[in-house]
């Protein structure tokens, strides 16, 4: 049974009230301003206000001998290499939008007209919440993510280059990485819940398929490098086992668990997108990349690349309106939690109510919420492997959701 907690209370984001970008050409040439609205958001119209939840992340990060991480028990690596420590954290995360920015110019050359993109600014903040004790989400909370960055919708263009719209999401990450990831704009939505294909975290050779499986993979081995070393506590309380260490997605369609979800739109989006798209990448400090001369070189972690994926999901809910009497003012109710088993714990949004007539008895409405889940696969190149880091999340809004007067008709 999963361990109900608080929805942290994370960072929030905003643009100053009368902030919003167009072109300035007409203004400068002292013309009439234009009236063109801005370019319309479309699936990214979905990221308005503040979004919170729980999650989990794997890590493989660097081990050395100058601060070793050390361990309880003594470590068996089973003759692997002393280079690295597999870090797993349950997570409470929120994601916070800004308002959109409008209508954002950007040139052509030649015969390549003007385009306008369109998008918002969002930051996330992720905090471990592990509990190493009871094997649950409700540890003292410690940040360990803090990413701000753009989503924009980058519209077709016709000639250079010939491109479909595209989506796109820049972020800068504390460690020393910028990225940015291109896919194409989705076309449709799906009725149903998302389907949500596996992922794995076992590295591999740089540059090859050769899959190198370590001892910390396997959850019931308690002697490995690994934090937390001793998953005996995760295991009972589900949260993390060897079939998540095995695809960490399924403690997002485990969330999904006993939810009404009537459709999804699936966000696509790569450093190193597939042909068409060509746009996309990552940087890194030196400290990451490492040093090309000398007598120690190599990186100590270079982001080489990252690829992501968003479920947006449109979520239905029951929830029961007490008496009320015309006039008397708004209610916020909680929908009710779903079947519990999910690995970092449940949520359900709630909702502002202010029905347009009198209730006389209690009545139950259908009322509909959004839901963002993300699967993002990092690849950090040390030590002449490539170690995916695997973060997951799903996420409902923090604010109660403003309940529209015709679900009473």
């Amino acid at each position: 049974m999963a361990t109900q907690t608080a929805l942290p209370k994370g960072a929030t984001i905003s643009l100053p009230s009368d902030f919003e970008i167009h072109g300035v050409t007409g203004k400068l040439l002292a013309e009439k301003p234009s009236t063109t609205p801005p370019p319309p958001l479309l699936v990214l119209g979905n990221f308005q206000g503040t979004f919170a939840g729980n999650g989990f992340n794997t890590i493989f990060r660097p081990q050395n001998s100058a601060t070793p991480t050390t361990f309880p028990t003594k470590v068996n690596l089973e003759g692997k290499p002393d280079d690295n420590v597999l870090e797993l954290n349950l997570t409470a995360e929120t994601l916070a939008f800004a308002d959109p920015l409008g209508s954002v110019p950007n040139r052509g050359l030649g015969t390549q007209g003007d385009i306008f993109l369109s998008g918002v600014p969002y930051v996330q903040t992720i905090q471990d919440v592990t509990n190493p004790a009871t094997g649950t989400a409700d540890g003292p909370p410690t940040g360990i993510h803090f990413e701000p960055g753009l989503w924009m919708r980058v519209p077709a263009s016709t000639n250079n280059p010939v491109q479909a719209e595209s989506l796109n999401r820049m972020a800068s990450i504390p460690h020393g990485t910028t990225i940015n990831a291109q896919g194409a704009a989705p076309t449709a939505t799906t009725p149903g819940p998302p389907k949500i294909p596996a992922v794995d975290i076992t590295p591999f050779v740089i540059n090859s398929t050769t899959l190198i499986q370590f001892p910390s993979q396997t959850a019931t081995k308690t002697t490995t490098s690994r934090v937390p070393q001793d998953l005996t506590a995760f295991i009972k309380a589900g949260t993390i086992n060897d079939d998540i260490l095995k695809n960490p997605n399924l403690v997002l369609t485990n969330a999904n668990k006993g939810k009404t979800i009537n459709k999804t739109t699936t966000i696509q989006i790569s450093t190193s997108p597939t042909a068409p798209e060509s746009g996309g990448g990552t940087a890194n400090i030196d400290f990451l990349v490492g040093a090309t001369t000398g007598n120690v070189t190599g990186p100590n972690a270079n982001a080489a690349q990252m690829q992501a994926t968003f479920w947006v999901s449109e979520v239905s809910h029951k929830i029961t309106v007490p008496v009320h009497t015309l006039g008397q003012g708004p209610l916020e109710i909680a929908a009710p939690s779903p079947v519990a088993g999910a690995p970092a714990g449940f949520h359900a949004p709630s909702f502002i109510v202010d029905p347009p007539a009198a209730i006389t008895a209690p009545k139950t409405i259908t009322v509909t919420s959004t839901q963002i889940q993300y699967s993002q696969r990092v690849i950090l190149n040390f030590a002449g492997l490539s170690w995916p880091h695997v973060s997951v999340a799903t996420l409902i809004p923090k604010d109660p959701v403003k309940v529209p007067s015709s679900v009473f008709s």
